[in-house]
């Protein structure tokens, strides 16, 4: 018994280890390379490095006076303050992520190996390394779900192992990860009342986890985040199509399905699941997020892009595991009796078996396929390890600008910036009136108006507006390199 437990312990943390080295080298390469942004590495840096000073977590980057919580709700951020603080950077806030994000390797392997032996648990493990959404929301900055990911994974594979009391206490935490996975938490209370005898106690742990999920959802976009918020609401009513909804409540079907792009998010969700992973009661954990993803009017949630697949990936790769655990495709233990009066081993049955194996490849199949399309292909790519001469011009130019200082900067180089200095984004109104900028606004002022991502958070056009604003009011240009601006006030 100890030498299978050990040997699924070193398997699973072997994987997760070797992913967590891929992710960290994704990751902190593309920030080396300048391409992570302000929105949201920037912001979140700023967030946690507030926090590592003792403060509340004011963002600059978001506007001026700009509380943190009052546009998505995750005090857990906080958790990585004391890192921060032995290690401050943007770096930090990746290598957590990574480590975060590879740690969902180790309960959906471990399970694996209870059902299948150390293949399956081998397939499951690599399975979920190179699964889309995560490897996406590891090279897309840096976000709070990272979190959500490993506590998803621990608490879908205890819910498949019934043990609900280590679900609920896996899942709970999801709550201050941000407030929509409050939701979630309530699906995993449905799970383990499903799951549980009539009249006992587990069926009262179920319905109260459930209650608590929505209670804690209802609380924090109703009251909390609103309280922080500038605008005195939740921030993204706008964007989730609730009024539409409730003014004609039979188009929302349609809107569950059309336009088209959702197709793609559901189709390659099911077949992340080995398509068999639908009949397992987990696949309904994805149901809340999918609902306010595919209800709502920001085409950026519809689609495979992004970091909003990554709480997906560890209920799609435990429902698959369920799912062949349902089918006896591999039976573990004693078998039928043979002649002699022995107990021969477990013969799975050849039609599960074989349902088993289409599964696999399907889920294997979907891991091949958007390997080449997502950033973790960049491991290989002899081009992104380079430091190309504009990069090299780049940091040159930001190296003149000194620690400390109060700067208004464009997308990506505002990422660079937010670590060591006090930035805000050059395309927005400064705090004070643009008159009072000789005296109040800030010291540097750089751009690269070749920033492929400019049109977001501030279009090109605010940029060369302010841009020429702060030359008019004496502003001087310390680096003129094409794209690249560097301005000193007087």
């Amino acid at each position: 018994m100890l030498r299978p437990l050990r040997r699924s312990r070193v398997l699973s943390w072997g994987l997760a280890g070797l992913f967590a080295v891929l992710y960290s080298c994704v990751a902190v390469n593309r920030h080396r390379r300048a391409l992570t942004q302000a929105y949201d590495l920037g912001i979140f840096e700023q967030a946690v490095r507030a926090y590592a000073h003792g403060e509340a977590p004011v963002v600059l980057l978001k506007g001026p006076g700009y509380h943190l919580l009052g546009d998505h709700f995750h005090p857990v951020l906080a958790t990585l303050a004391p890192l921060y603080g032995a290690f401050p950077g943007a770096v930090t806030l990746l290598l957590a992520q990574a480590l975060l994000m590879a740690l969902a390797v180790v309960p959906l392997s471990r399970w694996a190996y209870e059902v299948g032996g150390p293949r399956l648990a081998c397939a499951v493990g690599v399975l979920t390394g190179l699964s889309w959404g995560i490897v996406e929301a590891v090279a897309d900055d840096f976000h709070e779900i990272a979190f959500a990911v490993p506590l998803l994974a621990f608490a879908a594979t205890a819910l498949g192992r019934s043990r609900p009391v280590a679900a609920v206490l896996w899942a709970l935490p999801l709550v201050l990860v941000k407030e929509d996975l409050g939701l979630t938490v309530a699906a995993v209370g449905v799970l383990v009342f499903r799951q549980a005898r009539r009249g006992s106690g587990t069926r009262a742990l179920g319905l109260g986890t459930a209650v608590f999920g929505f209670a804690a959802t209802a609380l924090t976009m109703l009251l909390v985040l609103p309280s922080f918020n500038p605008g005195g609401d939740f921030a993204y009513w706008g964007q989730l199509g609730a009024g539409e909804a409730a003014a004609a409540p039979w188009e929302t079907a349609s809107r569950l399905v059309w336009p088209p792009l959702k197709w793609l998010l559901l189709g390659l969700s099911a077949a992340t699941a080995g398509f068999l992973g639908l009949r397992s009661p987990l696949a309904l954990l994805c149901v809340p997020t999918l609902g306010w993803r595919l209800l709502a009017d920001n085409p950026h949630y519809w689609g495979v892009g992004y970091h909003y697949s990554a709480v997906l990936m560890p209920l799609l790769l435990a429902a698959l595991v369920d799912a062949l655990r349902r089918t006896g495709a591999f039976a573990r233990g004693a078998g039928p009796a043979v002649p002699g009066g022995a107990t021969g081993p477990a013969v799975p049955d050849p039609a599960a078996a074989r349902r088993a194996r289409r599964a696999l490849v399907v889920a294997g199949l979907v891991a091949a396929v958007t390997l080449p399309l997502f950033p973790l292909r960049e491991i290989a790519a002899p081009g992104a390890w380079g430091t190309s001469p504009r990069l090299a011009r780049t940091r040159a130019m930001l190296a003149r600008i000194p620690d400390g200082a109060t700067v208004a900067a464009s997308n990506r180089l505002a990422a660079q910036l937010a670590g060591r200095t006090t930035v805000g984004l050059v395309c927005r109104e400064p705090a004070p009136p643009l008159a009072d900028a000789l005296q109040d606004g800030p010291q540097w002022v750089v751009v690269d108006l070749a920033d492929p991502s400019v049109h977001a958070p501030c279009a090109i056009e605010d940029t060369l507006r302010m841009l020429g604003r702060y030359e008019l009011l004496g502003y001087r240009r310390v680096v003129d390199d094409g794209d690249l601006r560097l301005l000193r006030r007087p």
